[in-house]
């Protein structure tokens, strides 16, 4: 399939990856609705041509010849282009696995429609009008976690931490803020740009708590992101 090509103004250009034996084609018949541009492959090798056209990357997991977790990770070596992946396994490793690997989410199925669309809208927003980190470019040392805004690096001890986009900008965050606790609310609305967290309930607690695992993984010790017992996090150390 030809890459989509991209429409002047504001229209945003979505691919929807996903096999056509477990798809009727409403996702694609509903972001239409919504006023995306939409175009669908169903197949991992389909997604790897045709991502370079598209602003958005909707991916599903379950594809019929390469692992969904390696389109993700080969997308994102490729392009900055935003992913959200699904998943119908409800595992948590599942989850971690694809932010990972690069993924900007992952949503179980089966997942509201009003869900996505406001985090395609988030994502879209920080694409087009936020602008981001590079307002207060910076360098950041906490013990010996040192933090490049401009270069996007994390050094620790001197060795260089590989990290999501995500998990890069929530490290950021915190450590900006490094003498307040910082809610899991905010975080969803700063980070996310998640125009309702209030609403998205267990979801929004879950997609904050595995990029918290997994930075405090790559670190080495749980201690540089510590919880605040019903607050929310703040930036530790070692």
């Amino acid at each position: 399939m030809r890459a989509p090509d991209r429409i002047k103004g504001d229209i945003v250009q979505i691919l929807v990856v996903e096999d056509s034996h477990n798809s009727d084609g409403e996702l694609t018949r509903a972001l239409e609705r919504h006023g995306y541009g939409v175009a669908s492959v169903s197949s991992g090798t389909a997604a790897l041509d045709a991502h370079r056209g598209a602003d958005f990357v909707l991916l599903d997991l379950d594809l019929p010849d390469i692992d969904g977790l390696e389109v993700c990770r080969r997308i994102r070596e490729d392009a900055e282009t935003p992913v959200i992946t699904f998943t119908d396994s409800g595992s948590e490793l599942d989850r971690v696995l694809a932010l990972r690997t690069g993924a900007d989410d992952c949503l179980d199925k089966p997942y509201e429609f009003r869900e996505l669309v406001a985090r395609i809208e988030a994502v879209t927003r920080r694409r087009h009008a936020r602008p981001g980190l590079k307002e207060s470019l910076t360098v950041l040392s906490i013990g010996t976690l040192r933090i490049n805004a401009a270069s996007r690096e994390v050094l620790l001890r001197g060795s260089p931490v590989d990290l999501t986009r995500k998990e890069f900008d929530l490290l950021y965050y915190l450590a900006r803020h490094s003498e307040s606790v910082v809610s899991r609310q905010r975080l969803m609305t700063e980070i996310w740009e998640d125009p309702m967290p209030h609403v998205l309930g267990p979801r929004a607690t879950r997609t904050v708590d595995t990029h918290v695992s997994s930075l405090r993984s790559k670190l080495g010790r749980s201690s540089w992101i510590r919880t605040v017992r019903g607050v929310g996090f703040r930036v530790g150390h070692e």
